[in-house]
This record gives C-alpha cells, structure tokens and sequence, in this order.
C-alpha cells in the first residue's frame, strides 16, 4: 500500500497492513502471549489453528512471526478468551485477598476458580466417532507418556494429572483387551508399539518402557502440557463411547484393594467383563417380559378357545429359552455378532485354553495387556492375583532370569519375547528357541513389509512363513511358481516346456542369421578387393556348425546390448514426467539393494565372528 505525503513526488512506502506479529496479535486480544499460545496449541491439535502466514515482505525482519488480520479477529469470538480473562480477574481477587491477610477469603477464591472446558471444541472438530478414533495415535501415546512420568512441581506435573492419565490408559487398554481388537506389538528401544484396529480405524500408540523416567530440560514441557489439557478431554469422550458400546458404565468404579495394589488393568477387565455379562442378562430378561406381555395384550383380545391353543404352542416354543443354561447361551451368541471380522476371531482363539504367569522381573503391565487380549488366563506374583504360582493348571510361565528356585515339569518356562511374536505371527511359535538361558531369535517388526518388491527377508521371517503355512495346512510355491499355478500343475510344466523349446528355436535362428550376415560381409569385401566369390549353397551348412561354436558367446553380449539400447529408446520416447518418475524409481531400488547388501555383510561378518569364537 503506498500512502503519499506533502509534495505530488514525495511518496513513502508502508507496512501493508494485512499482517501482525504475535506480540501485536496477543495485544489485539487482550490476552498475554502464554494465554495466547495456549489458545494456539488448542486450535492446532485439531487442525483449525491460527497459522502463521508469510507475507511477501517481512518489514520487521526474517526473524518475526507474522499473524493475518482476520485469523487474530477469528479468536474475538472465540468463548476460551472470556474464560481466561475471567480467569485472570479471579487470580487477582486471590492476590488481593492474600495482600490483606484474609486467609478465609483466598482459600474461598481458589476453590471458585473458574475452570476451562473443551468439550465443544472437540465437538466441532469431530462431527463423527469415526474421525476422533482416526486422530487418537498422539493423544493415546502423550496420555501414555504422562501416566510414566514422575511428578515434578518445577514442571507443573502434579500428582492428580498423572494420576487421571494413568486411569485414562488402562481405561482404553481394558477396553481394547476385552473386546480383542489388538492386532500388533512390538518392542524397540524407545518403548512398546501397539496397534489396535477399531470400527475400520488403525490406532497405534506407544508406551514408554516401565522405568524411572526423568524429565529433560530442554523439552517444552508448557506446550505438551497444554496439548495434554486437550488430549485428556478427547480420551473421556472416547471411553465413554467405547463403554457403552458394550453395555458398560463409565466411568468404571473399580476394587479398592486391586487399587492399593497397583492392579488398575487387571481391576478394570473384571468390570467390564461383570458389567457386560450383567447388562446382556437384564437386557434379555427384558426383552423376555416385554415379548410375555405384548402375548398377553394380543391373547386378551381373542376368544378363549384361540387364547389356550395360542399360548399352549407359545409356550411349547419358549420353553427351552427359558431354561437357567440358557440365557449364557444368549450371551455367548452376542459376543459373537460383535465379533464380525475374521481377524477378532483369530485373535480371540490365539492363547485359547491356556494359563499364563508372570514372574516378578518380567513387564507386568504389557503382558497383562497383550495376553487376555488374544484369548489367554494371566495371572502374577504377589496379592491380589487370581491364582498363585502353585496352581497346576498353568501351562506356561513367563521368566526372564536363569535361577528358578522350583521348577514344574507340568508347564514350560519361556521368555517374555515369546508372547510377543507368537501375537504378531497369529500362530504359537515352538518354544525351544526361548527357552530361559538362550539368546532368543531376532524380534522382528510386524510393521515392515518383507513381501515388498526388494525388501530384504530375514531368514527367521522365512522360518515363521514355513510355520504359518503348516498351521494353515498350505502349500508354500516354488520360486518362480505363483499360487494359482499350484492349482493346475500339469498347465504349469506344459507351458515351461513350449516357452522353452521356444526360446532354443530363437537362439538358434537368431545364430544362423548372424553366420549369414557374416559371410555377407566378407563376400562383399572380396568383390571390392577383386576376388572371385563363390557359391553359397553347401558352404552355409558346413560354416554354420562352425560359427555357432564362435557366435555362442558373442550372442550373450550382443541379447544384452540389445537389451539396453530397446531399454534407451524407450526411456527417449518418454516424457519428462514419466522420465522423472523411471529414475526415482531406479534410485529406490538401487538404494534398497545397497542397503540389502549392507545388512548381508554385517550377517556373514557376524557369522565368521561366531565361527571364531566357538
């Protein structure tokens, strides 16, 4: 924008006034920059934040952020700006009250403070359930992360915060163990990933590992902070969905002896599996009266003779679903309609019929996560546990240390990865190879693809897809052999045996021109030089057997010259697009098979290494 002053020549240049900084922007609102930014970091967890905007000219400098002016008028409106002001004026009753010594007063002004909710944000950013769950990874894995933490006053984390994100979790993860949508896990080094699959929504969270954690200096932890004000809300509404989905109360009201305990998840599946039995019961029991008496409105209007003949066959037809046994039936024919999905079903039969106990060196938390959640009985060391240590029914025992003071033939002993990759391979995996003492096998991560174009297999991943195939009873193909292939095997070998008689018919037609072309040529050159050329007839023949021998090893080279310069020709009559998108993919794959050549080294150097050694 130009604006002119005093002679008709004279001009000077303004700031266009279409953009702020962010210390004008919070002063346009009438908040400070912490309260502003805190309106930010709300606006940007769900995607309609205040963006900064680049101007096409920085009048102050590279350095500022600069606002648009209708972003910054868009929070004049927003009700969070009037609830931090009212906010501010209370905390300066407080101070004023604490300057004249009234105790009384001040402890009232606390307890009146104004508090700021979220919930309509959240409901304008997710119109549906569907869209939260697709929006959970972050939310799931800083409730996590807080749960773990210590409580720091410097930090602003105090007790009650990471007391609610600690019930926020084993919430979700009771919901999620009792209802067997866990698909994957994985432990690396930051922590546990776990992946779980909700009404066709992928969710993968992590979890840090259950050590002393320290809080860093040099992390924001204000801004997380305020991310977790937000996250919080959204994970109670999500639980509260959850819950009644399956005719379960929320919040839960749990033991308070499993609490003392430390057994929050434990304490939260038997709730909900108590609660949902309870409420699929009642729930038939009414629908059993309400049918009863809608017969008996109908019956009523009838004539008598009709009354007795319709109610004796009703009754004929009730009798068996009125039975004690019944109504577990009923249950049991209801938690199969929700299990619709032929991955739930897995899941659900994956530690089928099998007890597990853990020792007190191994993750408990993650374990009694994992194991209910694919069709196990888990139990653990110490009070409060459903069985002890002694029960003979226990098939399997979790350890991870050599020095077991009793032993019990009737169970084995394995180590924590066991559980672990049996869940990603959907399979139970032989137990020889984590038997307590040895070095387990490589832990793969379910979330690579080995099937992709170029990918490197590792050579236990070879081993559990030969394990998976004989549980399933398949028949893995040859190399080179597609799966449909296996289904008409004579097809298969017909079609390998003309394609080959093919390709020797070729070569050897190709080879009989080449000695053609040649003798051309050096006929040709005798004409020019002046010597007579003889006949062509019976010499083809005879030179033809001899040049084979000659030609069979420049054919190779000239099939592969050839091969390039059709390959060049191609890559010329394409566009620039085209030609753009060939080389990236070229260079993916050279970068693939350069890192699988990387990794096949450090394999044979560490396979010399243990050579040596033993």
């Amino acid at each position: 924008m130009v604006v002119y002053f005093g002679k008709k020549h004279e001009h000077v240049r303004v700031q266009n006034s279409n953009t702020v900084m962010v210390h004008e922007a919070a002063r346009n609102v009438y908040s400070t920059l912490i309260d502003d930014k805190r309106i930010h970091d709300w606006r940007e967890s769900y995607h309609r934040c205040i963006t900064p905007r680049e101007p096409k000219k920085k009048f102050k400098g590279t350095h500022h952020t600069y606002y648009h002016v209708k972003d910054i008028a868009f929070l004049h409106h927003e009700p969070l700006v009037e609830t931090h002001r009212a906010i501010k004026v209370h905390e300066r009753k407080i101070k004023k009250a604490e300057a004249k010594k009234n105790q009384e007063r001040a402890n009232r002004l606390k307890d009146q403070t104004p508090k700021i909710r979220l919930d309509r944000i959240i409901r304008e950013r997710y119109p549906r359930f569907v869209d939260a769950l697709g929006e959970l990874d972050d939310c799931l894995t800083t409730v996590h992360l807080f749960a773990a933490l210590p409580a720091v006053e410097s930090k602003k984390i105090d007790v009650e915060r990471v007391h609610k994100c600690r019930r926020l979790a084993h919430e979700w993860q009771a919901f999620v163990s009792r209802t067997n949508k866990l698909r994957k896990t994985f432990v690396s080094v930051k922590g546990i990933y776990y992946q779980a699959e909700i009404e066709g929504q992928t969710i993968t969270w992590m979890t840090p590992h259950p050590l002393q954690q320290v809080v860093p200096d040099d992390v924001d932890i204000t801004t997380m902070l305020n991310f977790l004000q937000f996250y919080e809300t959204l994970l109670g509404f999500v639980n509260f969905r959850l819950y009644h989905s399956i005719n379960v109360k929320y919040p839960p009201i749990l033991d308070p002896r499993l609490e003392e305990l430390a057994a929050d998840l434990y304490a939260l599946s038997r709730y909900v599996n108590t609660n949902a039995r309870l409420s699929v019961l009642n729930s038939e029991a009414d629908n059993l009266v309400g049918s009863e008496q809608d017969e008996a409105k109908q019956i009523g209007a009838q004539s008598e003779g009709e009354k007795s003949e319709l109610r004796l066959a009703q009754l004929q037809h009730q009798l068996p679903s009125n039975e004690p046994g019944a109504l577990m039936h009923l249950v049991e024919d209801v938690s199969g309609e929700d299990e619709e999905d032929q991955d739930t079903r897995e899941c659900k039969k994956l530690f089928k019929d099998m007890k597990f106990f853990l020792s007190r060196e191994v993750p408990r938390e993650s374990l009694l996560f994992i194991i209910p959640a694919f069709g196990g009985i888990v139990s653990w060391e110490g009070e409060g546990a459903p069985f002890g240590e002694s029960d003979q029914s226990i098939t399997h025992q979790i350890v991870d240390r050599e020095g077991q003071g009793h032993m019990f033939l009737s169970r084995e002993y394995v180590q924590p990865q066991w559980i672990y990759d049996c869940v990603n391979a959907r399979i139970i995996l032989p137990t020889e190879d984590y038997i307590v003492g040895r070095i387990p096998p490589p832990h793969l991560s379910p979330f690579v693809d080995n099937e992709e174009e170029g990918a490197y297999v590792p050579d236990y991943a070879k081993t559990i897809k030969r394990l998976q195939a004989a549980a399933r009873k398949e028949v893995l193909p040859l190399p080179g052999i597609g799966k449909e292939d296996l289904d008409a095997p004579q097809d298969a070998v017909t079609e390998g045996i003309i394609d080959r008689a093919k390709a020797n018919e070729a070569a050897q037609r190709k080879q009989k021109m080449m000695v053609l072309e040649k003798q051309y040529h050096d006929e040709l050159k005798k004409e020019l030089q002046g010597v007579p050329c003889t006949s062509v007839g019976p010499s083809v023949d005879k030179q033809t057997s001899a040049g084979e021998i000659q030609t069979g090893e420049e054919s190779t080279s000239n099939i592969e010259q050839n091969v390039d310069d059709v390959a060049n020709m191609s890559r010329v009559k394409m566009s620039r697009k085209k030609r753009k998108l060939l080389e990236a993919m070229q260079i993916s794959n050279e970068r693939k098979r350069a890192s699988n050549d990387l990794i096949k080294k450090r394999k044979k150097k560490l396979e010399e290494a243990q050579k040596q050694g033993s």
